[in-house]
Order: structure tokens, then sequence, then C-alpha cells
């Protein structure tokens, strides 16, 4: 059901100083600064060529990370995401299986543009999952 490993999410309390350290120190392409209110984080795209890291900050106050950052002060992986190709589909098999989906379970648009929808760590070995439909 899952394909390519589309990016992994590093959580960060300073988008613009951790972008610089990959950019400065290890040479990568970093994208610029892009805000989605939608999901409550503003996001950097790390391009590997063959994958993406993608640096995501919190976007006010009510962000879901402000709370992961509460408990991770340096920030951290905050999680995976796998590229699909019907998000619904997938979400229906995987709520079958007994997996959750995050939210109202009606996929948003992510960064990229596509919907997006997000799996409860609990059912996927404390990680939190991102499926994107490609």
């Amino acid at each position: 059901m899952i394909g390519r490993l589309n990016h992994v999410a590093i959580a960060v309390p300073d988008l613009e100083a951790a972008a610089a350290r990959y950019r400065d120190r290890l040479g990568a392409a970093v994208s610029a600064p892009l805000p989605l209110p939608e999901h409550g984080v503003t996001v950097v795209f790390v391009d590997l060529g063959n994958s993406k890291v993608e640096l995501i900050s919190p976007l006010g106050a009510k962000s879901p990370l402000v709370r992961f950052l509460d408990e991770h002060p340096r920030g951290g992986l905050h999680h995976v995401c796998y590229e699909v190709g019907d998000l619904r589909a997938a979400a229906t098999r995987l709520q079958a299986s007994g997996a959750r989906v995050l939210g109202d379970g009606e996929p948003r648009m992510g960064a990229h543009g596509r919907p997006v929808l997000f799996l409860h760590p609990a059912d996927f070995d404390g990680t939190l999952i991102e499926l994107e439909e490609v």
C-alpha cells in the first residue's frame, strides 16, 4: 500500500537557524519557508534528490507542535511521510485493521498541494505517520 518515503519531518524551535544549518553546514538545497495555517506550522524542505527532510516549526500558540517542543525543547523527529496512490482507500484499509486516523478522518491539503492524513503514533510503534496521495 505505501510507496516511497516522501520525507522525514523534524520539529525545530528556530526554523531559520535549522534551515541555515542544513544549507550552510551540510550544503543542502533548502526551500523558502512555507506557512501552513491549516496545520499550524511553517515548513522548509531540504531536498535530498530522492527524498526530503521537512523542518517544521509552530505557527502560532495553538500549533500542535507547541506541546511537542515543550516536551523536546531542542526539537526532534516528528513524523515520517509515505506516499500512497489512493489516500481514501488506504485510510479505509487501515481503519479496518484497527489503525486510527487522526482528526476528523478527512484528508487535508499538505505542503505539496496534495491530500494528506496522519495516523496515530500508538498504532505504529510510537511513530506519527503521514500519508500523502501521489
